[in-house]
Formats: structure tokens, C-alpha cells, sequence
């Protein structure tokens, strides 16, 4: 910031620093020109042609250079024919006239052609009253003043805008340095955060800087959530493992003679837990993901030729938006509808109906079934791991447990009721809308 600063400030610094120069030099050298102009206009004004013919003053020039040698100003008037007439101070030099052109306006030039002495030069040709001949006035005067004033006014304009240029680049580093300041704050906060210091970010920083300390604040918060679900998951999973480890311990212990059939039923209790608690950790892990989404209708379809294949006679109808898309995992969203419609399917009377509905920002999945329905004081006890309503089918007890729990973790929600148009259970899954669906 601080480099493209002084690169800009120093690119607008020599464009304004040209042009000045360009305009008070040329204001410069219009007053010296102007100067030698009034002189020029003078001589004319007083010329006159004499006996001889040749031009003369009415009055002498009124500056003293004229007189001196060498003085650095000199006039010179010329005609063809004539005789030159130089100023004194020209002595034994003489301008040059050169016929090659006529100056019927004022003509301004530069020439170098007195050895060590620059002239600027201005002319004019002119016929007197009195004479056919054309005469050439010339004024001519040092450039050494004339170069002087410029290459002070240059030194001047360069140390001024070099000042200028230092202090804006000094005042941009200082501003940028002043403003990014906030910034080490949060460096060092973050570094005690790391250290165990500290455990949040003080709030207490320009406004500029507030987002970004709020948004690191909440990332903190995220990641203890995350950390605290982590820990109450693993210890859940080690709470549910004991009990079977323990009953497994004093069977071989107590020389039990029903050991295999109490290891196998415990290995199943343990087996149920440990696939409720992969599939929570898998949910929780795609949770992160911004780019999750899968279309509802294809996830459906997919578990209905998987479920027309398990269980003969049954069929699985669907209905509403097939272009709805939910902000989950497909493969957390196989899982949960295949967990909903094989039950409807196991537990109904063989017939399954799916309505798939927008109701923003959710998507509504609806699946029905004409089975016998679930009494209402019954439904909670579903949520429940482990819980079954009928034992004579074959089923671990986790698969609304586990509907419920990935449901959460994406911001869903999972209701029971009556279908009014099957008479069975009436299962609403709602899970965040994808932004297209929105």
C-alpha cells in the first residue's frame, strides 16, 4: 500500500511539476520577450531617414546598455544598400541579417552565434516614409538572465515538489501504519488465544476491525461447539459400550454357560451404537461443507428400486416438485429416507406415497403409509435408541434415532402424525432449502 502510494504520488508529482514548469517557464521567457518587444517598438517609433539616406534616431534609446561594449543588449538596424547601423555596446560585432526571409511580423529566435554569449533575438523588417528600402530592426539581448531565472525557477519547483512528494509519502506510510495498527492487535490476540492467554479476541477495536474480530469470535465458538459435541459423542459411545463390555466381562468371569449367546447379543447391542454413532460422526463432519446438495427426487427414486426389491408387493409412489434440492450430504440424505421408507415399507401395509414440498427456506418430505399408525403417546418413545414397537420384525431400533440425530446437525427437523389419506404414519422430514431453491 505504502509502495503503490508513493508510486502514485510521485507519478501526479512529476506530471503537475511539468506542466508548471512548462507554463511559468514559458511565462518567463513572455516577459523577457515582451521587454525587448517595448525596446524594439520604440526604435521604430523614433527612426527617421536622414540627408544621406540613412536611418537615424529622433531620440536616443533610453537604456545605457546601448552604450556599453559588450553590455549583453544591442539593437542593430539594416538595409539592403545600406549602411549597418549597430548599437554601441555591439562594438566590433555585428547580428546577423540574413535576407533570406522577410519578418513582416515580429520574429522571436534564439542563436548562438556570438562565442560564449547566447542572444535571444527579436526582428522585424520595416519601410520608413521616406525610403524604399526594406529595413531590418533587430534587438537583441543576453540569455544568460534569461536561462539563470529559468534553472532557479526549476531548482525552486523541484525542492518545493521533492518536499511535497516526502511529505505525502511520509503522510500515506503513517496513515497506512496507523490504520493496519489494529491488525498486530488482533496477531497478538490470536497468538495468546494459541497460548491459553486468553480465550476470546477483545472486542474493544475500531469499527473497521469489529467484523473481523466478531467473525474470528465466532469461528472460537464454532470450533469449542465443535470440540464439546466431539467429547459428548465420545463419551456417549463409551457410556454405551460399557454396559455390554461389562455384562461380556462377568459372563467369562462367572464361567457362564450361555457365554456365546449373551457375547453375541451383546455384540449386536454394541454394533447397533457403534454404526449410530459413525453416522452421527459422518453427519457432522459433511456438515462443514458450503457446496453440500442433493435433489430429493433422485434420492427417492433410488430407494424405491432399492426397497421394491427387498420387500415383494410393496410400492413407493411420489409426488410434488422433483426439482427440489436440500443443502445435505446425498449420501446423509440416502440414509435417512432409506431409514423412513423401509420402514414405511416393513412396518405398513406394502403401499408407500412420498410428497415432496417447498416451504422456504425448508424443503418438506412427507412419506406415508397405510399401515396401522402409531398411537400418539407412542411417537416419542420412536426416538429413542434402541426403541421398537414390534418386535416380531427383524431391526436394530436406531434408524428414526439415527434420522433424527443427522437431521439436527443439518438444521432439519423430523415430526410424526396420521396420514388422512392412508391411515397409517405420516412421517415430515424438513431439511434446509438449497439457495436455488429459495
Amino acid at each position: 500500500m505504502i509502495g503503490i502510494a508513493a508510486l502514485w504520488i510521485a507519478i501526479l508529482l512529476l506530471l503537475g511539476g511539468f506542466a508548471l514548469d512548462r507554463v511559468l517557464t514559458r511565462t518567463v521567457i513572455e516577459n523577457f520577450d515582451s521587454q525587448l518587444e517595448f525596446v524594439l517598438n520604440a526604435m521604430i517609433a523614433a527612426s527617421e531617414i536622414g540627408p544621406d539616406g540613412e536611418v537615424r534616431f529622433t531620440r536616443p534609446p533610453a537604456d545605457q546598455r546601448f552604450l556599453e561594449p559588450y553590455s549583453g543588449l544591442y539593437f542593430q538596424v539594416t538595409g539592403e544598400g545600406a549602411e549597418t547601423f549597430p548599437s554601441r555596446s555591439l562594438w566590433d560585432r555585428r547580428l546577423d541579417a540574413s535576407a533570406d526571409h522577410h519578418d513582416t511580423e515580429l520574429h522571436t529566435r534564439n542563436t548562438d552565434e556570438f562565442e560564449g554569449e547566447p542572444l535571444r533575438i527579436l526582428e522585424r523588417d520595416v519601410i520608413l516614409p521616406d525610403s524604399d528600402i526594406r529595413w531590418r530592426f533587430q534587438v537583441a539581448e543576453s540569455r544568460e538572465s534569461l536561462d539563470e531565472q529559468i534553472r532557479e525557477l526549476r531548482r525552486t519547483l523541484f525542492y518545493s515538489f521533492a518536499v511535497l512528494g516526502l511529505g505525502l509519502i511520509a503522510m500515506a506510510a503513517l496513515q497506512t501504519l496507523y490504520g493496519l495498527w489494529p491488525l498486530r492487535r488482533v496477531r497478538r490476540e490470536v497468538v495468546a488465544i494459541r497460548s491459553g492467554a486468553q480465550t476470546r479476541i477483545d472486542p474493544d477495536f475500531p469499527r473497521e476491525i469489529v467484523p473481523l474480530t466478531d467473525e474470528i469470535n465466532e469461528l472460537l465458538a464454532h470450533n469449542e461447539a465443535r470440540a464439546d459435541e466431539a467429547r459428548r459423542h465420545a463419551g456417549n459411545l463409551a457410556h454405551a459400550l460399557k454396559t455390554p463390555l461389562t455384562v461380556i466381562t462377568n459372563a467369562a468371569t462367572a464361567n457362564d454357560a450361555n457365554l456365546n449367546d449373551i457375547v453375541c447379543r451383546e455384540a449386536t447391542v454394541m454394533r447397533r451404537q457403534v454404526d449410530h454413532h459413525l453416522a452421527r460422526a459422518r453427519a457432522i463432519g459433511r456438515r462443514a461443507s458450503a457446496h453440500a446438495r442433493a435433489n430429493v427426487a433422485e434420492s427417492v427414486a433410488t430407494i424405491e428400486r432399492a426397497v421394491s426389491r427387498l420387500y415383494d408387493g410393496s410400492t413407493v409412489d411420489m409426488t410434488g416438485d422433483r426439482d427440489a434440492c436440500v443443502r445435505v450430504e446425498r449420501q446423509d440424505l440416502d440414509e435417512m429416507l432409506g431409514n423412513l421408507i423401509e420402514n414405511a415399507a416393513k412396518y405398513g401395509g406394502g403401499r408407500v406415497f412420498v410428497t415432496i414440498e417447498r416451504s422456504a427456506p425448508m424443503v418438506d418430505i412427507i412419506i406415508e403409509d397405510d399401515g396401522k399408525g402409531i398411537a400418539e403417546e407412542q411417537r416419542a418413545l420412536l426416538f429413542s435408541r434402541g426403541a421398537r414397537l414390534d418386535t416380531d420384525k427383524p431391526g436394530t431400533g436406531l434408524g428414526l434415532a439415527i434420522v433424527k440425530d443427522v437431521a439436527e446437525i443439518y438444521g432439519g427437523t423430523v415430526s410424526l402424525g396420521t396420514s388422512e389419506d392412508l391411515g397409517g404414519l405420516m412421517v415430515t422430514l424438513s431439511l434446509p432449502a438449497t439457495q436455488e431453491t429459495d
